[in-house]
């Protein structure tokens, strides 16, 4: 019957093909050679579809390159990044296998020691995902058809967290459901505790998702997400809800933070060694209640005859607002005024933790009064006079 179509087609054409230029087309693909299997519909579909040339709008056309560009881009930075660790880990005389990040730090520090005050500025090696700000990838291809089934909203990845959560919810309540009907109960020993751990910011999510959201969808991710912790059996999406959960800034020091002792009088105090500034050393004890005197290797404050060494050692009673609650009693030795005054405000505020609350805690993280300076004095280098001085230059 094909057989018998396929001639009757071909005999009519050649008449009407002066006519139509659309026949013209048809009647040049029907006279080409084709075995007498071959169905007559098949092969005009084939035609067209190696006749039709999808033409790229030239926007669409820098997208995709930009998108092809970076990810070639991120791909070589990786490669570099790790052949540099390798090499870092042989310098160092360690695994490069076993070689953290950590590790990667430190040598860094080891191997290019900077006096440099501010973090940022001084040399370092993350990953390039670390250093780059992240990028969406292609979201459509040369067709324009969109890779993501939520393309059109605008917002995919968060919508996509959305429609997550929301089948999440209704798998549990299934699961809930075929659980009751067994009569049986959740076990309460794996209930999931998030006491210690917040939702991300609204910054923090927009970063992680890679698109910007506004207060009321971000308070639409938080009341789905406090939905479904909600539910009785939530800690079988235990790994989901903790994707978008961060611990608390204070509980890192709730660990460190020792219990204060007493002494023969029945007052607490709490004594901090190795209280390090430049090459300045010692210790520092704060005795709670007092009336806060300041005892400086047997002297009062005026042991620091300038007034920079002075406001350095109470400036952590008067952030916290301890200075008539508590005595500090101090042993210095070795450094000049600047480093003895920075340990011993490193000390107090060190010892002062167990005397404060959270909240205070917090404030004192946020004001530096708990981080160590390591600054020291910058060594010299070969080939100059000092450390960051140059031999003089003349032209002629």
């Amino acid at each position: 019957m094909s057989f018998v179509i396929k001639l009757t087609i071909k005999q009519a054409l050649p008449v009407a093909k002066r006519s139509c230029p659309i026949i013209q087309n048809i009647y040049k693909y029907t006279t080409k050679a084709t075995t007498s299997n071959e169905n007559v519909y098949d092969s005009f579909t084939d035609w067209e579809t190696l006749n039709k040339k999808k033409k790229i709008n030239k926007a669409m056309k820098a997208y995709l390159d930009r998108a092809k560009e970076h990810d070639e881009f991120m791909k070589r930075q990786h490669f570099e990044y790790n052949i540099g660790k390798r090499h870092l880990a042989n310098i160092m005389g360690e695994d490069p296998e076993t070689f953290s990040q950590k590790d990667v730090d430190r040598a860094i520090e080891y191997l290019f020691p900077s006096g440099i005050y501010d973090p940022a500025a001084r040399p370092l090696m993350k990953p390039p995902s670390e250093v780059f700000p992240a990028r969406k990838a292609a979201e459509f291809d040369e067709a324009g058809r969109p890779h993501h089934f939520l393309f059109y909203t605008g917002k995919p990845n968060f919508f996509k967290l959305l429609y997550d959560a929301a089948e999440n919810i209704q798998a549990l309540q299934s699961y809930e459901d075929k659980v009751n009907r067994k009569k049986e109960i959740p076990n309460p020993n794996e209930k999931i505790e998030l006491g210690s751990t917040v939702w991300y910011t609204k910054d923090e999510l927009e970063q992680m998702l890679v698109e910007r959201i506004n207060e009321l969808e971000y308070e639409n991710f938080k009341l789905v997400m406090e939905r479904l912790v909600t539910l009785p059996y939530s800690y079988r999406f235990k790994e989901f809800i903790e994707k978008y959960r961060k611990p608390l800034a204070a509980q890192r020091f709730a660990l460190e933070i020792p219990k204060p002792s007493y002494d023969e009088n029945g007052r607490a105090f709490i004594t901090t060694y190795e209280c390090l500034r430049k090459k300045a050393r010692g210790d520092v004890t704060i005795l709670s209640p007092g009336t806060g005197k300041i005892t400086i290797n047997g002297k009062d404050i005026t042991y620091f005859e300038d007034v920079q060494s002075r406001e350095q050692v109470i400036f952590p009673l008067i952030f916290t607002g301890m200075q008539d609650k508590v005595d500090v009693v101090c042993n210095i030795e070795g450094g000049g005024p600047s480093g003895q005054s920075g340990a011993i405000r490193w000390g107090i505020a060190w010892g002062l933790r167990s005397f404060v609350d959270k909240a205070m805690l917090e404030s004192m993280q946020v004001a530096g009064l708990l981080t160590r300076d390591h600054r020291r004095r910058e060594r010299k280098k070969p080939g100059q006079p000092g450390a960051r001085k140059k031999p003089s230059w003349n032209r002629r």
